[in-house]
């Protein structure tokens, strides 16, 4: 399953491009941008699925620094203070992961 099953590829397109300069990212502006808080908490849950590259079930600060590659093949890489800051946004258990639950009410919020 691909991420353009479940949302535009215009709204990803978009949201791409709003944060192409480096430390521009916002992941809630991003999620708005591209859809995803549009949708169900079924479709959000399968978007996780695609974003956790591992499939072990959270997202790491590894596979955070590819988010937008996963919408995108050719997006850059977020910095490293965007990566944690998103983990810090999104890591309501502090275990240095992102969990569905944990993505689910980012996205939501």
């Amino acid at each position: 399953m691909s991420l353009s099953s479940i949302l535009s590829a215009d709204a990803i397109d978009s949201a791409i491009k709003d944060c192409q300069a480096p430390d521009s990212f916002c992941a809630k502006k991003f999620f708005q941008m591209c859809g995803l808080t549009k949708k169900s908490p079924q479709e959000i849950k399968k978007v996780f699925g695609i974003l956790d590259n591992d499939a072990s079930g959270f997202i790491e600060e590894e596979e955070l620094k590819f988010f937008l590659q996963r919408f995108c093949p050719g997006a850059r890489v977020l910095t490293d203070k965007e990566t944690k800051a998103f983990l810090s946004a999104a890591d309501d258990d502090s275990d240095g992961m992102i969990g569905a639950d944990e993505f689910q009410a980012m996205v939501l919020s």
